[in-house]
């Protein structure tokens, strides 16, 4: 699919505002880990990489596996130190069957450390060791686990059709320089429960229907910084500028490069054009 080339121009235009370098530093160093059921991936994979890398002065690189299962076979499964070397984590993978305590765990283990992360779709759905239907009542159990890492307990979602979405706190730094707008048909995850640490950013309505879709969380006894958002099924919606640029600011938010105007700071943007 094509991104529209009008719309992609505007949004470049105003977030390269953002984006300016004006000074050397190392990129940061990103992981991005896809696959799992029901996503083209291999697509979204390489959308998500050319477009951050675009907007940030990132590298981001990938973890992938071509597995369209539940339980995708992911290299990070049994690695508590999967993410050693970088600076954050993307979780893009879709693993709503990777139950096993020990695994999730695992999984956690960097972000509990203090690793910041970024959730993106299908992620809120993966890693549920308990009843993910059921709401969480108490903290610190296994049911809990994802959930407290994510800020937000979700367990489905509705039809796919166009979502409306209205940034709702406009003064934190990730939202600053964005509209609002409304995506292709998309999927609304619902919200079972929305955790105290959460801070929502971005409502979404489909119909009737509204939850909350973009948020931060400050996890553990860490404080770890983690950034979401539920947005991001079809290719047309992660190659869509707005998309990449929401994305984009929450990877500089989550790894402490973004000041309090949603401006990179020095060094972790790009040149204007």
């Amino acid at each position: 699919m094509k991104i529209h080339s009008a719309l992609a121009l505007a949004s470049g235009v105003l977030f390269s505002s953002f984006l300016t370098a004006t000074a050397e530093e190392k990129p940061l160093k990103v992981m991005l880990i896809t696959g799992g059921c029901c996503h083209d991936y291999a697509t979204q994979k390489e959308i998500l990489k050319k477009g951050i890398e675009a907007r940030a002065n990132i590298v981001v690189d990938q973890i992938h596996v071509p597995d369209g299962s539940t339980r995708p076979n992911l290299p990070i499964y049994g690695n508590p130190d999967y993410a050693a070397g970088y600076d954050l984590v993307i979780h893009d993978e879709c693993a709503a069957d990777i139950k096993d305590e020990a695994v999730v765990r695992g999984v956690l283990k960097p972000h509990v450390d203090g690793m910041p992360g970024v959730n993106l779709h299908c992620a809120m759905h993966s890693y549920r060791t308990g009843n993910h239907g059921k709401k969480v009542e108490v903290l610190g159990t296994v049911e809990s686990l994802w959930f407290e890492y994510l800020g937000l307990q979700s367990s489905g979602h509705g039809p796919q059709k166009p979502i409306d979405i209205t940034y709702t706190d406009r003064n934190h730094p990730v939202t600053k320089g964005l509209e609002n707008w409304t995506t292709i048909n998309e999927e609304l995850y619902n919200n079972v429960r929305l955790f105290d640490n959460a801070k929502v950013l971005a409502s979404g309505k489909q119909g009737d229907a509204e939850a909350v879709v973009v948020w931060t969380n400050s996890y553990g006894e860490k404080k770890t910084r983690v950034f979401n958002t539920t947005i991001g099924h079809n290719n047309a919606t992660v190659e869509d500028a707005r998309y990449l640029d929401l994305v984009t600011k929450g990877v500089l938010w989550a790894a402490g490069k973004l000041d309090e105007e949603g401006r990179p700071l020095p060094g972790f943007g790009r040149p204007k054009p």
